[in-house]
This record gives C-alpha cells, sequence and structure tokens, in this order.
C-alpha cells in the first residue's frame, strides 16, 4: 500500500471514530477506578482521564509510524504533533507535504478539519467566564474531541461547574501523551512497517465505541429510542455525505446536520 493510500486509510479511521460522538454530550464511566467524581481537583482530572489516554498512545504511535514511512523525520514529527496538535489533520497534512502541496492549501484543509472545535469552544465558553482571556485561549488551544466529550460528561457531577485547574489538566495530560507518543511512533516507525499490522489505526475508533456504548446503556436523562436513531441518523449522514461533502467539511456538515435533526426530534417526538 503507497504512502497516500495508508494516510487516507488512517484518515478515515480517526473520522469515523469522531462522527460517532457528536451531539452526545453525555459519556458514562463506571464506577470504581474510572468513575467521575464531583472534585474539580488536578488529582481527580488525572484519575478521570486516563481512560481515554490509551486512545491517545495508539493513534499516536500510528501517526508516527506513518510520518516516518512519509519520510519525515523523528524531529519533524515531533515538532508537528507540538505545534499543529489537530488529531486528522497531521495526518493530511503528512500526506501533503509529501505530495509537495502548497503551503496555503495545506493551512486551509486543516483549519477545515478542525473547525469543529469552533462550535466546542463556543459550547465550553459560559463555563469559563470568570477566566481571563490568557487562560480561555490555553483551553481552547488544547481542546479535543476527548477532553471536550469528558468535560461535557463531568458537568453531571458537578452542578453543571467546570475549573481551568481540572480542564487544563485534562488538556495537556492528553498533549503530552499525544507528543511524547507521536514520537515514539516515529522511533519505532523506523524498524516497523505499516501500523496496522500491529492494529494501532483502530485504537481511537475503539476507545469511541467503548464511550459510546457505555453512554447509551447508562444514560436515563434521553429516551433510548432517541439515542438510537440519532446514532443511526448519524451513521447515515456520515456515509452519504461521502459521496458529495468534502472531505475536510464532512465532519462540520454531519455535525451541524446531526444536531439539528436530533434537537428537532427530541422537541417534536420525544
Amino acid at each position: 500500500m503507497s504512502v497516500e493510500e495508508n494516510l487516507q486509510f488512517m484518515y478515515n479511521k480517526k473520522h469515523l471514530s469522531v462522527f460517532c460522538i457528536k451531539g452526545l454530550e453525555d459519556v458514562y464511566f463506571m464506577e470504581g477506578g474510572t468513575g467521575l467524581t464531583e472534585n474539580l481537583d488536578v488529582r481527580s482530572a488525572v484519575k478521570e482521564t486516563l481512560p481515554t489516554i490509551f486512545g491517545y498512545i495508539g493513534i499516536g504511535l500510528a501517526f508516527g509510524m506513518v510520518g516516518k514511512a512519509a519520510g519525515f523525520s523523528t524531529g519533524v514529527i515531533f515538532l508537528m504533533s507540538a505545534v499543529i496538535y489537530a488529531g486528522s489533520a497531521q495526518f493530511v497534512t503528512v500526506g501533503m507535504l509529501a505530495s509537495q502541496s502548497p503551503v496555503l492549501s495545506i493551512i486551509f484543509s486543516t483549519f477545515l478539519i478542525n473547525s469543529r472545535m469552533i462550535l466546542m469552544g463556543m459550547a465550553l465558553a459560559p463555563y469559563f467566564k470568570k477566566e481571563s482571556m490568557f487562560r480561555n485561549m490555553v483551553t481552547g488551544t488544547l481542546l479535543t474531541d476527548e477532553s471536550f466529550v469528558l468535560g461535557m460528561n463531568k458537568l453531571q457531577y458537578t452542578d453543571h461547574r467546570l475549573s481551568f485547574s481540572w480542564f487544563h489538566t485534562v488538556n495537556f495530560l492528553s498533549y503530552a501523551t499525544w507528543v511524547l507518543s507521536s514520537a515514539a511512533g516515529a522511533v519505532i516507525g523506523g524498524f516497523w512497517g505499516d501500523p496496522r499490522s500491529a492494529g494501532l489505526d483502530f485504537a481511537v475508533t475503539a476507545m469511541f465505541i467503548g464511550l459510546l456504548y457505555l453512554q447509551v446503556m447508562s444514560d436515563r436523562s434521553k429516551a433510548p429510542c432517541l439515542q438510537y436513531l440519532l446514532v443511526g441518523m448519524t451513521l447515515i449522514l456520515t456515509y452519504t455525505g461521502m459521496f458529495f461533502v468534502p472531505p475536510g467539511l464532512l465532519v462540520l456538515y454531519v455535525t451541524l446536520t446531526g444536531c439539528g435533526i436530533g434537537m428537532v426530534m427530541r422537541r417534536v417526538f420525544f
């Protein structure tokens, strides 16, 4: 399989995992070891972030190995993860750099892929109104799909409150894990070829499937039938959107359309 085909494969895997959680704010963590609490301190943040860390490790290793296969050095891969920090967009960036695409095209593509973060940032903003502009910028810069979902679920245990210390710890652990895993993957990639042979490409997908399953099975605030319908609708939107929506806009399209349909269905039928 060529480098371009491998990159496209990894890109699609990452996005399929993200689609599964759009519009689902509540994720349930089982009691005992990974249960969420009402505490908003650093220690609680470390404990509650651990279940998502393994997903970062798997996909980070995969990115490092793919970047190495595309001809990039370990140092460049490390800097890409440390500076860009864009998950799936980094796979696209590697492919576009390898094909010598214009810099402006790379920047624009990365922006489109990560445009969903604007919506997530807007959803979080009301909980950090009392924080300084600098702290809000730090929170938004390090925000990820996983930390957003964890934060939204945390609200159920803290009377709809979030603290900068808790959320920044979640973000920082995610960031550090991603950067270090990418660098480790680049080193391993010098001796190992295709990351799919170790199943690393499925790490994030498996993590989100688990989170989605726990959420649907345990959340009683929404009718189970509504949740099942929205999951099915998300899959349909994702599949059909692949035929006419540009890859960089597919996440935004599914997010906006799925949330709109879900809101109407809940208000009219449930």
